[in-house]
């Protein structure tokens, strides 16, 4: 396995709240491991959709899978992420509502 280190770190975790429903994963596994079922009981997702999510986080390796039984519990892959996630929370965006970040990222990329 390798470990990812400095803009490596940062493009995946960019790539994970690029998306509001892995966003609220991260969120939520922040306050506590969970089970994928209970975690799509708590955001109202389908059982399919956060499957494909948790997938997802853990190719970005943001999230492990931890076997218990028959099921499979999911935790924040490093206690670091959780601090990072309250920083981030801590932070005050200044938003004008007329552009949207995919405005902005189209023009920068043109």
């Amino acid at each position: 396995m390798d470990i990812a280190t400095d803009a490596s770190v940062l493009a995946r975790f960019g790539h994970a709240l690029s998306d509001a429903t892995r966003a609220r994963l991260l969120l939520a596994l922040r306050e506590s491991p969970a089970y994928p079922s209970d975690l799509a009981d708590l955001l109202g997702v389908s059982r399919q959709g956060v499957s494909n999510h948790l997938t997802c986080l853990r190719g970005c390796g943001l999230v492990i899978a931890v076997p218990e039984g028959r099921r499979m519990r999911y935790e924040l892959a490093d206690p670091g992420l959780g601090h990072a996630l309250g920083d981030l929370l801590s932070v005050v965006l200044l938003v004008d509502p007329t552009c949207t970040p995919v405005d902005v990222c189209d023009r920068a990329l043109a």
